[in-house]
Formats: C-alpha cells, sequence, structure tokens
C-alpha cells in the first residue's frame, strides 16, 4: 500500500500558475512510491483553473482536495488585522489541523511560489517527535534581532537576539503536537497582542510561539531564487519577483527550471506577465489591507 503523503499550499486565480509548475516539479522528482495528497486552500479560483490544474497533474501519483477558504477560520477566532499589504490568506496555515484528519500525524506546508529539485518523501522521513514543525532559516533575516524584518520586541519574550528566525514558506507539521500544545490559539493571541511589531505577520507569530520548538533543516530546502547557490538547492523559493513576470530578476537558471516543470501542464503555452499588467494587478495589494482594516472576519 502506497504512503499517503498529505502537502498543503494556499492560493488565488492570479497564482494558480505557480501551483501548477510546484505541483509538477514534486511529482518529476518523486522517487518512492508514494501517494501525493494536495489539500488546496481555495481562495476563490476559477473552475476553469481547477479543471485545468486536474488535467495538469500525474492521476497515478497526485490527488488534489479543494478547501473553501470562506468559513474556514473557527467562530471563536478572531483574525489579528495588521497594517501590511499581505492577502488574509497568509493566515490559513495557522487553521490546517483543523481540517486535516487527525489520523494524519505529519502535513508538509508550502508557498505555491516554490519548485523542487528533490525528492519530497525525504522530508516527511524526518523525526519530529521533539519538535512542532521543521523548517528553514530565513536567508535574509536570519536571527530576531535583526532590525528591519526580525522580532523587534524579541526581550519582551526574554528571548535571545541570537535565536534562529524561520521563513514560514516550507514547513513540515507534527500534527499531534501542534494540536496539544494548541499552537493555533496561541499564534492569533500573540498576533493581536503583538501586530504592531510584525512586519512579516504570520512568521512573526510562527517564529515566537515556537521559539525552540523547531527542527533547522539543511538550507537546500528553501534556496531563495534571488541568491546564487554554490550547489543545486532541493527546494528554489520565488520570494521576490516572480518567474511569470517579464521583470523577473533573480538567478535566470532558477527561472528556467521553473518553466521546464511549468511546459509539462496546462499552461505549457504561458506567456510571462508584462510589467504593466503586474502593477495593474499589484492594486489588489489596495483592496488587501482595507479588507484587513475594515473587517475581522473573511
Amino acid at each position: 500500500m502506497k504512503k499517503q503523503l498529505n502537502i498543503v499550499v494556499i492560493t488565488n486565480d492570479h497564482y494558480v500558475v505557480l501551483l501548477a509548475a510546484l505541483i509538477k516539479s514534486i511529482e518529476v522528482n518523486l522517487i518512492n512510491d508514494n501517494q501525493l495528497i494536495f489539500n488546496i486552500i481555495d481562495d476563490k479560483i476559477s473552475q476553469e483553473n481547477k479543471a485545468k490544474l486536474t488535467r495538469s497533474v500525474n492521476q497515478q501519483i497526485s490527488s488534489l482536495k479543494w478547501v473553501n477558504m470562506d468559513g474556514l477560520i473557527p467562530d471563536h477566532i478572531t483574525l489579528p488585522l495588521d497594517r501590511t499589504s499581505y492577502p488574509l490568506n497568509i493566515y490559513m496555515r495557522f487553521f490546517i489541523p483543523y481540517f486535516i484528519d487527525e489520523s494524519v500525524e505529519k502535513v508538509l506546508y508550502l508557498d505555491v511560489d516554490m519548485i523542487f529539485q528533490q525528492d519530497i518523501s525525504l522530508l516527511f522521513e524526518l523525526d519530529l517527535s521533539h519538535h512542532v514543525i521543521a523548517a528553514v532559516q530565513d536567508s535574509r533575516i536570519k536571527t530576531f534581532d535583526n532590525n528591519w524584518g526580525g522580532i523587534k520586541n524579541y526581550k519582551k519574550f526574554g528571548f535571545e537576539g541570537s535565536a534562529i528566525y524561520f521563513n514560514s514558506g516550507l514547513m513540515l507539521m507534527n500534527l499531534k503536537s501542534w494540536r496539544s500544545l494548541g499552537i493555533t490559539e496561541k499564534l492569533i493571541q500573540c498576533m493581536n497582542e503583538n501586530i504592531h511589531y510584525a512586519n512579516y505577520p504570520d512568521q512573526y507569530g510562527l517564529n515566537v510561539v515556537l521559539y525552540n520548538q523547531w527542527l533547522s533543516l539543511d538550507k537546500k530546502w528553501n534556496h531563495f531564487a534571488d541568491l546564487v547557490s554554490a550547489g543545486n538547492p532541493f527546494v528554489i523559493h520565488f520570494v521576490q519577483r516572480k518567474p511569470i513576470y517579464k521583470s523577473f530578476n533573480g538567478v535566470q537558471l532558477f527561472r528556467e527550471q521553473f518553466y521546464h516543470y511549468l511546459e509539462m501542464t496546462e499552461w505549457k503555452n504561458f506567456v510571462a506577465i508584462s510589467e504593466l499588467s503586474r502593477i495593474a494587478n499589484k492594486t489588489k495589494i489596495v483592496i488587501n489591507k482595507l479588507t484587513k482594516l475594515f473587517s475581522h472576519r473573511l
């Protein structure tokens, strides 16, 4: 019987093309005979794009499960309203234990702006018995005392400034420990009480609440695409300008690898988006901010 590997991603209609490349890269590099279960938190993805994505995956390897973002948050929880332009969907990773079956021990959360170059099943083989999650140190922020993106009030919590700060784009989650420790509720409380200190709201809460409770992975498992790599990264993360834009300014080889996988999907004839169109789409950032300012609910 094949082992099921549960993966959680979040996307909207604009970034579903990134998800297509991510899934294909995972399929291509899968060596062990495992079944991939992609739990997709659906932030208003069109039926057309859902159909394209379904046709893009290898049905022998992958299954897609759609999770409607609306109504995902329990009634007793109020989302923190931060001052950034990040969409509300960044908080949905906090609620993964609420919709994943309790029989599932591990879940891998992934940002959609990634591609894999290594067998994903290697991550699921890690021992998380003494940790809530496994993640990779952020390549830029690095430590809590970073003056532009770290934990500005780390002294309040009694933390060391040299404490390692992780990037939340890839997290292998120990769901049993997460649930038993009430991590979701602690995250929401932490965010609501310290929102003015959070430049990267989800990462702020995760790094504070999971201090000394996470396993540090090799940096190859979350390599930023605008940084030159001495070797071949296991996971390439397009944290800045995405490869779907003509104005992508990261490492060109990583962009080529992205399109290598995208060519195997229903988006094989995708044309990179112009800078003018990209800027037009960024007007949604204003909407994201206004939504958070005027509503405590989705």
